[in-house]
């Protein structure tokens, strides 16, 4: 049975395919590469990437490695109870390890402490691909202060280059947590909100 709004639709399809029949085929040679600036290297992008980092209203500070325990014990308020997750690659005193807590307990914790995957210089961004050291997505989220240890060489100069970077992680499906700077919003006044999505405090670390 032929409904009555067929006939039309395939007069319009006919038309289509009449005026496209002497057009030639059109080939595709990739996406473009994205416009790039004047890459940084060593010293001046780390430095850009502190730099991004602090605009975001986080503290950032860079250490030795031979410095770092002492560093983000430093970070840590006086008597806070913390939290780090599993394969954390340094010792953090009197912290305990995550092994599954649920969001009541981690919204008692004061601080997490994790090590990143990637640091973007343009964006001053820190990627977490939840591997060792770095915790799943909740521990990163609910405590109200993150501690975020990033070395130098895992800093690179922008998106593209955290993607090339992240693409195992993508590959095998895995969350990837992108953070600019505390958790922020702002309310119909403009007027700033912290803590709404996330941490309120974020404590960078940049370790050589």
């Amino acid at each position: 049975m032929t409904r009555a709004g067929d006939g039309a639709r395939e007069e319009v399809l006919r038309r289509v395919r009449s005026a496209l029949a002497d057009v030639e085929g059109v080939t595709h040679g990739g996406l473009p590469e994205p416009p790039r600036r004047t890459p940084l290297e060593g010293e001046a992008l780390v430095a850009h990437f502190a730099e991004r980092v602090a605009d975001y209203h986080a503290v950032v500070e860079r250490c030795a490695a031979a410095d770092l325990e002492a560093t983000v014990a430093a970070a840590l308020p006086a008597g806070a109870s913390v939290v780090v997750p599993p394969g954390l690659g340094f010792e953090v005193a009197g912290a305990a390890v995550d092994h599954a807590m649920t969001a009541a307990e981690l919204d008692h914790v004061d601080a997490v402490v994790t090590e990143a995957r990637v640091g973007i210089a343009e964006t001053g961004t820190i990627v977490l691909d939840h591997g060792p050291g770095q915790g799943r997505r909740a521990l990163t989220l609910v405590p109200d202060r993150h501690v975020c240890v990033v070395r130098a060489d895992q800093v690179v100069l922008d998106v593209p280059d955290a993607v090339a970077e992240l693409g195992a992680a993508m590959r095998q499906g895995r969350a990837l947590t992108w953070i600019s700077g505390p958790s922020a919003t702002s309310d119909i006044e403009l007027d700033r909100v912290e803590g709404v999505h996330g941490p309120r405090n974020l404590h960078v670390i940049i370790t050589t």
